[in-house]
């Protein structure tokens, strides 16, 4: 059987085994609506009520503040429609980056259509945007600014503080798509004055199709999904019992172990960005080194291309990417890549690692010295760059 060695963690996640453990009852035990009035039912809802607490207590938040969704894209459009549909603006405006993710980047163009004026700002050749920019930005009209909490294609972590600040100085909310950097890194919603938050269970050991929306106390939330109103009479569908089981579940262990595994990963980082930039000739970091996601490794290598890299890797068993999962299969140079000033070229030679907890630097000595085969092999068919 042919090795696997997974770095592709900012695309999914493996569940944690409490997870699946905590999950299956609900499939094939408590299988109840939670909807229905009978003892089965019941169980349902109770245990949907404790991933909640369990997810609120990891934000340090109240239990109804937490709203459940099918994952961050989702939470992530209910947050820019919830911010329009409130607004008595004629024509709102919204502010938001380059960088985004397309959750965020296609609801933005698809409101502009309904007369929705978008501002999107440029970020540094990290990737990280502004305040003073943010600032700038901001006009009477502007009622929502939208900045993900970081990256997921270079993990750069935006100043989410500083700018929570400038838009309640300015009366206007503030949401993070904070899909990559929930279970990664420590937040706190209130301290970092954050309105609405999105996360995605599949991104921290948790199941997919599932997420979460936060909406702080006092924000009136407006539906999207209408119908039976399952969710608190804010989103209809019967509730997926087992996937809001298993996110709250994975929400809880991903805090219990956040510190721990922040430190390892950074260590494994860094581990691995010395010896690529050490021992492959014309690569470099994309990115921040510093105000970066623990687990995030994003590289180019001067006239290799990305895709074929990845596919070479993937026959000896290494799992990475060249770019953001959600875009697979378009063949477009990342959106990121060209915010942060590189060109087209420059683009399609991007490669990112993303480490779990699971990784060993065993795993890490294998990779590098497989990715400097495959870099080998693909300069001399290009008859260049001899190493």
């Amino acid at each position: 059987m042919k090795r696997l060695v997974y770095l592709d963690n900012a695309a999914t996640t493996q569940p944690f085994p409490e997870v699946l453990d905590a999950m299956i009852p609900y499939y094939s035990r408590y299988y109840g609506n939670p909807s229905s009035g009978y003892e089965l039912g019941e169980e349902s809802k109770r245990a949907m009520s404790l991933s909640r607490k369990w997810i609120a207590d990891t934000l340090q938040v109240a239990p109804e503040t937490i709203y459940f969704t099918s994952g961050g894209t989702e939470s992530d459009n209910w947050a820019l429609m919830f911010a329009v549909s409130a607004s008595k603006k004629r024509a709102p405006h919204i502010i938001t980056t380059a960088i985004e993710h397309h959750a965020i980047l296609n609801t933005c163009k698809n409101l502009e259509k309904s007369g929705v004026r978008v501002t999107y700002l440029p970020v540094n050749r990290n990737g990280i945007v502004l305040p003073e920019h943010v600032e700038r930005a901001i006009r009477p009209d502007t009622v929502l600014i939208s900045v993900m909490y970081a990256n997921n294609e270079i993990g750069s972590i935006q100043p989410i503080r500083k700018i929570a600040e400038i838009a309640h100085r300015r009366k206007v909310l503030f949401h993070t798509d904070a899909v990559q950097a929930y279970g990664q890194i420590p937040i706190l919603v209130k301290e970092e004055g954050i309105d609405l938050l999105s996360a995605s269970g599949h991104k921290f050991n948790g199941p997919k199709g599932t997420g979460f929306l936060y909406a702080r106390q006092g924000l009136k939330l407006q539906p999207m999904i209408h119908g039976g109103g399952q969710e608190r009479k804010m989103r209809s569908g019967t509730e997926n019992v087992p996937g809001i089981v298993g996110i709250g579940m994975a929400a809880r262990c991903s805090a219990e172990i956040l510190e721990k595994k922040m430190r390892y990963e950074k260590r494994l980082q860094n581990y691995l960005i010395d010896r690529i930039l050490t021992e492959i000739p014309e690569s470099c970091l994309n990115g921040s080194r510093t105000k970066r996601l623990p687990n995030n490794i994003n590289i180019s290598i001067a006239g290799i291309n990305g895709p074929a890299v990845v596919a070479l890797l993937d026959l000896e068993g290494i799992c990475a990417s060249s770019a953001s999962a959600c875009s697979a299969g378009i063949q477009k140079a990342s959106h990121v890549q060209l915010a942060i000033g590189k060109s087209e070229q420059q683009a399609y030679e991007a490669i990112r690692f993303t480490l779990g907890v699971h990784n060993t630097r065993e795993e890490l000595d294998y990779t590098v010295d497989v990715l400097k085969q495959c870099v080998k092999r693909l300069r001399e068919s290009s008859g260049c760059h001899e190493v």
